[in-house]
């Protein structure tokens, strides 16, 4: 399938549907399907119409989402789906003066984050939003397995996602090895985010990760030539020994 015969737009579309790609799982793939995040910056108002309060005329609503960038380092820690906005201000406040390019950011804090299912405490970069979304979903676990992917919008979000899954899956008995019931509790707790082990491994994974990884799995170390050559003997000598006569002894 020659990718210069369609648009550059549809190539990433394409490139899915064909080589390794197309051997990636199922799961893994539909999890690319792009999905619209929850809106943080904008509120759309979800009508095509509305009446102007002034007129009492009937007009056409324009839902626009304000456009957002996202730095690298938002992908490094938990900014709640906030990202830099660039616009314009007046200077001085002084709507008669000239406008000067603004980007507005978030507000970034350092804060120290446990994990029940790992066992663990991160120091993450977080918003005031992140900590607000942590205390809705009644903890950092339950923030991380509930929210979708193009909410987080984070790597180290899918990667510390796709750990507690594969955790849970597994049943790791060296979680809290001397306290089985506190263990035990703990799984009955996310049990409803269990998935199969070999779906959790996928979870995550950007596409070049996904590539190498089914490029492991496919991958087979090829057999030593005497080892070739033994097999093939062994089986002329059994063989050979089937195809003799057989004598029978008269007693």
């Amino acid at each position: 399938m020659p990718l210069h015969k369609y648009p550059p737009k549809m190539w990433d579309a394409l490139k899915l549907k064909q080589g390794i790609y197309a051997r990636l799982p199922k799961h893994y793939l539909k999890s690319l399907e792009p999905k619209e995040a929850t809106p943080v910056h904008w509120r759309p108002l979800g009508v095509k119409y509305r009446l102007n309060p002034k007129t009492g005329q009937k007009e056409r609503v324009q839902d626009i989402p304000i456009p957002i960038y996202y730095p690298p380092q938002s992908q490094e820690g938990l900014w709640g789906g906030e990202g830099w906005i660039s616009g314009f201000r007046y200077a001085n406040n002084d709507k008669m003066s000239t406008r000067v390019p603004k980007t507005w950011k978030p507000q970034l804090l350092k804060r120290e984050l446990y994990s029940e299912i790992l066992d663990h405490k991160f120091t993450i970069t977080v918003t005031p939003r992140t900590l607000d979304l942590i205390d809705d979903a009644y903890g950092f676990d339950f923030y991380i397995l509930k929210t979708p992917k193009e909410d987080l919008n984070s790597k180290l979000g899918m990667d510390l996602k796709r750990a507690m899954l594969l955790r849970l899956a597994r049943k790791d008995k060296e979680l809290y090895p001397h306290d089985a019931a506190k263990r035990e509790t703990m799984y009955n707790r996310y049990k409803k985010f269990l998935v199969p082990e070999e779906e959790a491994e996928w979870v995550g994974l950007s596409l070049e990760e996904a590539v190498e990884k089914q490029r492991q799995l496919e991958h087979k170390e090829p057999e030593p030539h005497f080892k070739v050559c033994m097999e093939k003997l062994v089986e002329e000598l059994e063989i050979q020994k089937l195809s003799e006569p057989h004598v029978i002894e008269k007693k």
